[in-house]
């Protein structure tokens, strides 16, 4: 059993980035208190506050899928379409010696 790592890209549309960045930083503490979430960290480039992004590490993917099933992630999912310029960006990672 082997970490999941993903990242999330984000664009807020144009007058949505502090909506974003709200909805982003409300998932934090909740996500941390998830038994299974070994890191939640959101982030915004300071030289596009438009774009931002989301750190995340599980401790498995059963760890990622449930913290997708809670109702404060669908909350957060359901009001994103209103908030994003373009659908989100999520990418997984693995350590750059594993990595083809």
């Amino acid at each position: 059993m082997r970490p999941v790592t993903v990242v999330l890209l984000l664009r807020a549309r144009p007058g949505s980035e502090d909506r974003l960045r709200t909805a982003l930083e409300g998932m934090i503490e909740p996500s941390l208190d998830e038994p299974g979430c070994l890191a939640y960290q959101p982030y915004v480039d300071p030289n596009r506050p438009d774009r931002m992004a989301v750190y995340e590490e599980w401790r498995d993917e059963e760890a990622l899928r449930e913290h997708w099933r809670t109702p404060y992630f669908r909350h957060v999912a359901a009001v994103l379409p209103g908030i994003l310029a373009e659908p989100m960006v999520l990418r997984r990672l693995v350590p750059a010696d594993e990595g083809g």
